[in-house]
């Protein structure tokens, strides 16, 4: 996550260390230095997502197919200057960044709501300025990667790490990203995503030998001048006094710099003086107030050191890829060979979560675009809990009659303080003839194989009697309809006129091109449709997981949002929905869609009517959601009778951690 303010400090103060550089002449000179090994360059590309994503509408969910063309065209431009691109995925939260994971989720709910408050305020999106939380971007992204046939990596550790080892390991051309934590590490050259002009493959190179020159240190003393400015693993918030008194020392005085640029040549100043060695380091960790954690500094220094690197900070040091503990794998997982194939799916990011929580029992979600002011729809972690605790149950089923396991949750909604993880009891879905187990699920094989795991996967949605009808579509149409249903029962708000926008959006989409989209103009956005989208795709990402439990009943590509969803699209069906248009006029009077539309429309009404919920009109009309009472800490909505319950009023779910009170 990088070192607060380098970044800007390099860019602005040591203008030597910032090099343009031509990425099409590197490669040249990279095949001329070593004509047996192609150039590469490694993507840190959970830094890159917000860079790609280059479609001007970006509130409403999402424009998915203009992204993925976005791609295919960045792929080209390297592929062309002959540079191929392996891209790095975070793929877990390591736990010594919790705490910051969290800070900055519930800075971003604030960001949240300044969305929503512009969107009602002025019915459009707002500027570039505020960008962000179309959901599960990054999950999405990954696999369209792979769609269009790029090596894609998902790290066991925080994507940092990792790129630069793979950089270092694999004598790449560069890495490709924005982390300042790259000119920290000793490894390739690291160059700025941000700066990169695609079209003549120039960018900014930044030089770490250039900011040691100009710092007066050398590239040893680098890790520990991050951790003395503080990063992920060393708070700033411990380092102030110790700042105060490098100021107070330094022989740099720059009056013309802001107040952290001169923070940053005084702690450089004070470790220039400091001898390189172990007894430096133990002094350092004795003087600063680092709490009951005086290991805090050395484990920052140490997360710094690539494999196979040594520093004179330490006596010895080794550095090895973090490893699982065999309690952990043993308690959630007994079978070695289901852990290890989910370990390599997650390491080629062909599924989806899996190995989150067989090796640890965890799994976290970040923000979307939900509306707090909205009381009507609740938080689509809550929405979607009931198919997780189902999931849960496929995945760590023991087969001996023992309890789950309980899953630890950090997901992102309004009310919940992040204090603590949820504690999530698994829930066996109901699965006709009772629920196969993993090995059955994963390793077996032929037709019977494949219904049970289609049978599964429909029970984790509460559907395990649609297989027949279901299987008739075409898969992401079949999907789609699924998440519909789900979301019909578990959200009893949404009305007929949602349901026709969402047919109308998955029907009318499949004709159309990424250039007919992005020329789709928007008169004005509505909020409720935004929340709506992010719920939408949320529930892609849900059935992802599931899909990867229960042995890929669908092909993930059938369960991508470029296949069903389009958030400009989206817009104008609900808008119109919600006007009362004609179905002709919804469906672009295209009269091939009409029997699609009535038949989709007839299976979710029956199947929903069967589960004792009809769906009624409500025609919103032109309005906005506006209302500023926020919505109860727990909000109140009807669910299948599996769903979930808040802990405090469902007591055999046990040990809970979270205070159930209102915040």
């Amino acid at each position: 996550m990088g070192i607060k303010g380098l970044q800007g400090f390099v860019e602005r103060v040591c203008p030597d260390t910032c090099r343009t550089v031509n990425l099409r002449d590197m490669a040249e000179r990279h095949r001329a230095l070593y004509p047996h090994l192609p150039p590469v360059i490694v993507v840190d590309a959970t830094s890159c997502v917000r860079h790609w994503y280059t479609p001007e509408c970006w509130v409403a969910g999402g424009q998915w197919r203009e992204y993925v063309a976005h791609l295919e065209d960045f792929i080209k431009a390297f592929m062309a200057a002959g540079i191929e691109l392996v891209f790095y995925f975070d793929g877990v939260v390591e736990e010594k960044k919790r705490n910051e994971w969290i800070k900055r989720r519930l800075k971003n709910n604030e960001d949240v709501a300044r969305i929503f408050e512009f969107i009602k305020t002025h019915r459009q999106q707002p500027g570039r300025q505020m960008f962000g939380f179309i959901s599960a971007l990054p999950t999405f992204t990954r696999f369209a990667l792979k769609s269009l046939g790029q090596k894609t990596v998902c790290t066991l550790r925080e994507a940092d790490f990792e790129v630069a080892a793979y950089g270092l390991q694999h004598n790449c051309m560069g890495i490709l990203g924005q982390d300042s934590d790259y000119i920290i590490y000793n490894t390739c050259p690291y160059f700025s995503i941000e700066k990169l002009r695609l079209d003549r493959l120039v960018t900014v190179m930044y030089s770490r030998e250039h900011l040691c020159h100009a710092l007066g240190l050398s590239l040893i003393h680098l890790p520990l001048f991050a951790c003395l400015l503080g990063n992920d693993v060393v708070p700033e918030s411990l380092l102030e006094g110790f700042w105060r008194k490098c100021l107070a020392t330094s022989s740099h005085k720059h009056h013309t710099y802001n107040g952290r640029s001169n923070i940053v040549w005084a702690v450089a100043d004070y470790i220039s003086k400091v001898p390189c060695s172990y007894t430096s380091m133990k002094d350092l960790e004795k003087m600063l107030p680092l709490g009951s954690d005086k290991t805090l500094l050395s484990r920052g220094v140490e997360s710094y050191l690539l494999p196979g690197q040594q520093s004179p900070w330490f006596l010895h040091h080794v550095t090895k890829l973090q490893t699982l503990s065999l309690q952990q794998q043993t308690d959630l997982c007994q079978d070695h060979e289901i852990f290890q194939l989910a370990k390599e799916q997650h390491i080629q990011s062909e599924n989806y979560a899996i190995f989150n929580i067989l090796s640890n029992g965890e799994l976290e979600c970040s923000n979307s675009l939900e509306d707090v002011y909205d009381t009507e729809i609740p938080g689509q972690a809550l929405i979607y809990r009931p198919a997780r605790q189902h999931i849960y149950a496929v995945l760590l089923a023991s087969g001996t009659g023992r309890p789950y396991p309980l899953v630890k949750e950090w997901f992102v909604y309004f009310g919940n303080p992040l204090h603590q993880p949820e504690l999530i009891q698994p829930v066996e879905p109901a699965v006709p003839g009772g629920t196969p187990n993993l090995r059955t699920l994963w390793f077996s094989r032929g037709p019977d194989v494949q219904r049970q795991r289609y049978r599964t996967w429909l029970a984790c949605f509460h559907l395990q009697d649609g297989l027949e009808q279901l299987q008739a579509l075409e898969a992401p149409v079949a999907a789609s309809c699924c998440l519909m249903v789900y979301l019909l029962m578990q959200v009893h708000s949404l009305s007929l006129e949602d349901l026709h926008a969402f047919l109308a959006l998955i029907l009318c989409l499949k004709g159309k091109s990424a250039a007919q989209l992005a020329g789709l103009k928007l008169a004005q956005v509505d909020s409720r449709a935004v929340h709506l989208g992010a719920v939408f795709n949320r529930g892609l990402a849900t059935m992802l997981i599931a899909n990867s439990a229960c042995g890929f009943p669908f092909r993930m590509d059938d369960l991508m949002p470029w296949k069903v969803f389009d958030g400009k699209l989206f817009q104008e069906k609900y808008q119109k929905s919600h006007q009362s248009c004609s179905l002709g006029e919804l469906l672009e009077h295209n009269e091939s869609l009409y029997t699609p539309f009535q038949n989709l429309k007839s299976f979710i009404c029956k199947t929903c009517m069967a589960k004792n919920r009809k769906i009624q009109s409500r025609p919103r009309g032109n309005g906005f959601t506006t209302g500023t009472q926020q919505r109860e800490y727990y909000p109140r909505f009807q669910s299948h009778r599996s769903s979930f319950v808040p802990s405090h009023h469902n007591q055999r779910w046990g040990l809970q951690w979270r205070n159930p009170q209102p915040q």
